[in-house]
């Protein structure tokens, strides 16, 4: 129960070490945005190299060099992914969320909250944690891919330009 044998936990022990290094190494290759603030994709590839690897640790059938190449090929795929999505638009919407807008010019947008199941109290949160008082001071509230809340006031909107990827509402736009 507490262990099957000593050769058991050694195998354990090596491939940790082992698989360890691979995934460190897969990971500094392939780059920063590996390891970036994760949206629903990066979350669905963190938990992959996570589940890849315990099978790696725990299932003797796997050998080392075949996780490693599963852990090689989930970063390649995540590399892949990434360049095709800064180099098409439609690969981009495929893979990622938009960020939504929310709240605009003081008013919340209802059809846009209830579409990404988020509650008024969550948006009053969002601007109370920004130390703003009023709703009416707030120009847009941003629901942003990584599922943080964005909060720009009236006083920070400017032109408005940092909104121009934000799926909107029909007919809402940030006013300034």
């Amino acid at each position: 129960m507490f262990f099957d044998t000593g050769y058991d936990l050694l195998r354990v022990a090596v491939m940790t070490a082992c698989s360890y290094a691979a995934l460190i190494t897969a990971v500094r290759i392939s780059g920063k945005r590996t390891l970036a603030k994760m949206n629903a994709f990066d979350l669905v590839v963190t938990v992959a190299l996570g589940s890849t690897l315990a099978t790696i640790l725990l299932n003797a059938t796997v050998s080392l060099a075949e996780g490693a190449l599963a852990l090689a090929l989930l970063v390649a795929l995540q590399f892949v992914s990434a360049w095709a999505a800064v180099r098409s638009h439609r690969f981009r919407r495929l893979v990622k969320a938009e960020p939504t807008l929310l709240l605009s010019g003081g008013r919340m947008l209802g059809e846009a909250m209830a579409r990404q199941r988020v509650t008024e109290s969550e948006v009053l949160q969002a601007i109370r944690s920004q130390g703003v008082g009023s709703v009416e001071e707030v120009a847009a509230v941003v629901l942003e891919t990584d599922g943080k809340f964005s909060v720009i006031t009236r006083s920070q909107a400017g032109s408005g330009s940092s909104l121009s990827d934000v799926g909107r509402a029909a007919g809402a736009r940030a006013e300034g």
